[in-house]
């Protein structure tokens, strides 16, 4: 367990300045290039208002332990992750909170070849460093700190998962939420050949449309509103550093992103077959069934990015996707996306000249599931064990929570990893009924 409150599993996370402060991203710099012996380290940050001091203060801790450092401003985490290795640096930081509230921030970290760094692979080590005041001497020779515009490298790099040429001249609604996404999108404009409609596209740090979070349904809206008015093909949505995206049909209906998983996993396995596909245990049906179906190998993996990157790196696996809209690309440094799945989308709207309530509608048909479902509870662990006393006559598995199998409906509930929440799925084969009659019984266990 982490004593310094903001050091969570997967990054550093808290309110700005009472639990992460510039003294703290200073010493965070210090420690991470004395661990890694960095000899460049790249830096980007979101559009929040404490962002650019805390990257300010992260550069000149690593600067002063003696490493370069490579600023990327403002990006999207996607950025970082290309850059570490397109760079070879030695590591790279994130100063994002995603889709939290405006006064938290944070720091997400990867080392070389954008190998993912949390709590047990690292940040444990920085965390101790900084409580016993082990920052090491500062260097004879302080780093540089270069300014440097990846932009169009980045965009270009793209091109490896999709064809512009084959691309139909689709309207789509782009909701950037005012978050980091509008800058990316207007390079990628120029080389596809779609119009884009824009929502809230303007970076602002005072988010006055709301936190970019499309996973909260009152966020939706003005998405499907655009793509009503325009009478668009499709409507995306990203979260604020637009390592995720989220998608609506032209009828202004939000796809769930384990239907989105099923769709790219079917997708890649048309030009790779016999490839492995990662996948998280909340939902899993359609994936496995899809995968199975389109000659690849399904492989479950518990959930997060840790985990699920881990797990692709051990398989060799082309593609990973989890429902709550993380998508993982072996091509990617293994890492996720937020536009890459976009990309892909519209490439498989073209090719298949189909609408994408076309390609999804079959899916969600065939495995209706609930989407995830939150409840505050005072103790997890005991409503976990209840759960699994009631249902034992299922095939229970607990890679990641509790996963409960029968022969037409199934469940997993598991623990958030940040607040006292449980979180349950449910689907079935092909009956909403069921689907929703197991769903009721289940809330009123938990929430009794």
């Amino acid at each position: 367990m982490s004593k310094i409150s903001c050091f969570k599993a997967y990054d550093i996370r808290g309110v700005v300045p009472t639990e992460l402060n510039s003294e703290l991203a200073y010493n965070v710099g210090r420690t991470l290039v004395k661990l890694l012996s960095c000899k460049n380290v790249v830096i980007g940050r979101d559009v929040r208002k404490s962002s650019p001091e805390l990257s300010e203060a992260l550069a000149k801790g690593v600067s002063e332990a003696g490493s370069n450092v490579i600023d990327l401003g403002m990006c999207g985490t996607e950025m970082i992750y290309f850059a570490v290795p397109h760079l070879g640096a030695d590591a790279g930081v994130m100063i994002t909170a995603s889709h939290n509230p405006p006064q938290y921030n944070g720091l997400k970290f990867v080392k070389k070849g954008s190998v993912p760094m949390g709590y047990s692979s690292g940040l444990d080590k920085i965390e101790k460093m900084i409580i016993d005041n082990d920052l090491g001497e500062k260097a004879d020779n302080f780093g540089k700190i270069e300014q440097i515009d990846i932009m169009d490298s980045f965009i270009d790099n793209l091109k490896k998962f999709y064809d512009p040429s084959t691309i139909k001249p689709y309207k789509v609604v782009v909701n950037a939420g005012n978050g980091c996404v509008g800058p990316a999108l207007d390079k990628l404009e120029s080389r596809l050949p779609i119009k884009m409609i824009k929502v809230f596209h303007q970076p602002d740090s005072n988010f006055p449309n709301g936190v970019p979070n499309p996973l909260l349904p009152e966020n939706r809206q003005p998405t499907i509103d655009a793509i009503n008015e325009h009478n668009a093909d499709l409507g995306v949505a990203w979260d604020g550093d637009y390592d995720r995206c989220f998608f609506f049909n032209e009828k202004g209906e939000f796809i769930e992103g384990y239907y989105i998983v099923g769709l790219l996993a079917k997708s890649i396995l048309k030009s790779n077959p016999g490839e492995r596909i990662v996948h998280d245990p909340r939902l899993i049906w359609n994936t496995v069934d899809i995968v199975n179906n389109s000659g690849g190998e399904a492989v479950v993996s518990a959930s997060g990015h840790a985990f699920i990157k881990e797990k692709m790196r051990e398989v060799n696996s082309i593609y990973g996707g989890e429902m709550s809209a993380h998508h993982y690309f072996r091509d990617n440094a293994f890492s996720d996306s937020g536009l890459i799945p976009f990309l892909l989308v519209l490439q498989l709207m073209s090719d298949e000249n189909k609408k994408l309530s076309e390609l999804v509608d079959d899916m969600i048909s065939k495995y209706p599931c609930s989407g995830e479902i939150n409840s505050t509870v005072e103790d997890a662990d005991a409503k976990i064990e209840l759960l699994k006393e009631n249902f034992s006559d299922g095939i229970i598995d607990e890679l990641d929570g509790l996963s409960v199998e029968f022969p037409d409906w199934r469940f997993n509930i598991r623990k958030s990893n940040t607040e006292p929440l449980l979180r349950l799925n449910v689907e079935s084969k092909g009956s909403k009924e069921l689907m929703r009659e197991k769903t009721d019984e289940l809330l009123k266990i938990i929430r009794k």
